[in-house]
């Protein structure tokens, strides 16, 4: 089992950055398919960007493309999301997740897999 905590949300105007921790507890974390997701007021959750166990490839959705940096370091059993240009649509409560289904691009991978409680976004403009 994992436990998944996020950090360094916050409130900032549009073109600024932040960066987006998710610390896992846990031995295996270098087992495990790590993403994060949003979700903005009134919408769906959406996928935003994913790193597979292996290291070997990164996965984002075409608006943050360019924009946000999904990394990890399993010494440290923590992923990172580094956004720059942030843009009021980049609103929303962000979410980490974790899972050992095979990943290669499907965000449904992770829908069985393990959720932090969120932490938010907020883009003014």
């Amino acid at each position: 089992q994992v436990q998944l905590v996020e950090s360094g949300g916050g409130s900032v105007q549009a073109g600024g950055s932040l960066r987006l921790s998710c610390a896992a507890s846990g031995r295996t974390f270098s087992t495990y398919n790590m993403g994060w997701f949003r979700q903005a007021p009134g919408k769906e959750r959406e996928f935003v960007a994913a790193i597979r166990r292996s290291f070997d490839r990164t996965y984002y959705t075409d608006s943050v493309k360019g924009r946000f940096t999904i990394s990890r370091d399993n010494a440290k059993n923590t992923v990172y999301l580094q956004m720059n240009s942030l843009e009021p649509e980049d609103t929303g409560v962000y979410y980490c997740t974790a899972t050992q289904t095979p990943y290669n691009g499907l965000a449904s991978a992770f829908e069985n897999g393990y959720w932090g409680q969120g932490t938010q976004v907020t883009v003014s403009s």
